[in-house]
Formats: C-alpha cells, structure tokens, sequence
C-alpha cells in the first residue's frame, strides 16, 4: 500500500443541504483508492441531508450549529493522516483525486495546506472575473476560502489548533493561522453554487463580503458580521 491509499478523511459541515450535497458526494467517488471515510458534521437539518449522507455510506455525528463548529466536530473524530474540508455545495471537478494524490505523497507537504481553485458553476464573464479576483486574493493575500477545500495533515492540522469554533469567517481565521507560505495552489478546481452572486449581484455581493472581511480583521461583533453578510 503507498502512503497515499486510504490516507484521506474528507469532512463536510451540512445544515439542510440535500439539494447539493448528492453531487459533491458524487464527486467525491473519483478518490475511492484515497479516502478512508467521509464525515458529516450535521447542524441539525430537517431536510433529507443525514438520510442521503448515510445512504452514500459517510459517517455522520451531529454538532452544534455553525461550520467552524461543525469542521471542529468533525476533524475531531477522523481517522485518516490527511483532511480535507469541503463545503456540502462544492464539489471537486474531475482529475481532483490525481492532484491530491501528489500533493499527499510529497513529503514536503506534511506541513503545508493546499488548496482548490475556485470555480463557478456559472458561464458568464461576471464569474470568470471573479474566479480571477479570488486566485489573486489567495495567492497574493493567502486567503483562500472554505469554498476551496483545504488538504492537510491531522497532525498539521492539530499543530494549528484546528478550525476555531466560529459561526463565521472560521476560514478566513484558520487560514491565516496556517500563513501564506505554506499554503499550496493546487491546479484541479471545486466547483461551488453561484446561487448568491446570482442573487446578490456580481458587483454588490463581493463587496458586501469584502465589508465582513474588513469587520472582521477590526474585531467587530459576530453578530453584526452575521448580518451584513446575510
């Protein structure tokens, strides 16, 4: 057996996320040789969610509702050398697995943290636009997003302290633990709803996040983070 089979435990908080939850778990059948297991880390759905991750064979715990809080709960009980945190609307595209494969099996990497790159399901130029907005914010600022994934080593991982607990922006907190220069660009892409930005608009909705961004870099409430961002 390579140090890469059966290494990885993917771990994803859900709260009602029937409608997208089947196609990343669909995804997710590329890497059979790499995953040990699937957990996840429920808030507390009332929709079909636990029962479509049991059916796909995932483990599933429930946690206390808030996705810093549910990655923690669900980092907590994994079994595999390697995580990866994936958000229920994001799938990895094809050729993921390939991509995780070298990243795990380059020994330099135990204490690095890669990444996805970040794709729309969305053909319009408004969201290659913005796809190009968030490799220069990673890249330059390290500061990839939870929509991204994010692969490390449960010891790395437990080093950093882990994912805080937070409602909100536990990504962005997390991240800037681990730092810009050990994080890791990975070429393969994840594929995340544009539900909102079809919603919030292309030009609103970045900036409205970029206003919780700045809140939160001031310290200010949670609460009104929460709000804001909506």
């Amino acid at each position: 057996m390579s140090p890469c089979d059966a290494a990885l435990s993917v771990i994803i908080p859900t709260l009602d996320a029937a409608a997208s939850l089947p196609a990343t778990l669909a995804a997710l059948a590329e890497a059979r040789s790499l995953l040990r297991e699937i957990v996840v880390a429920d808030g507390g759905s009332r929709d079909r969610t636990v029962a479509i991750a049991e059916a796909a064979g995932a483990r599933v715990l429930t946690a206390p509702r808030g996705r810093g809080a549910q990655l923690a709960a669900g980092a907590a009980v994994a079994e595999g050398e390697w995580l990866c945190l994936l958000h229920a609307d994001t799938r990895p595209e094809p050729g993921w697995a390939a991509e995780i494969a070298r990243f795990i099996g380059d020994p330099r990497n135990r204490e690095r943290a890669g990444y996805l790159a970040y794709r729309l399901d969305d053909g319009s130029r408004p969201a290659r636009r913005l796809e190009r907005l968030v490799a220069w914010r990673s890249r330059v600022l390290g500061l990839p997003y939870g929509d991204q994934g994010l692969i490390l080593t449960r010891e790395f991982y437990r080093a950093l302290g882990g994912v805080p607990p937070l409602a909100l922006m536990e990504d962005v907190a997390f991240v800037r633990r681990i730092g810009r220069k050990r994080l890791v660009a990975l070429e393969a892409g994840a594929l995340t709803s544009a539900a909102r930005y079809r919603r919030g608009g292309y030009l609103l909705r970045p900036l409205r996040n970029l206003c919780c961004l700045s809140l939160y870099f001031l310290g200010a409430p949670p609460r009104l983070i929460g709000w804001l961002y909506g």
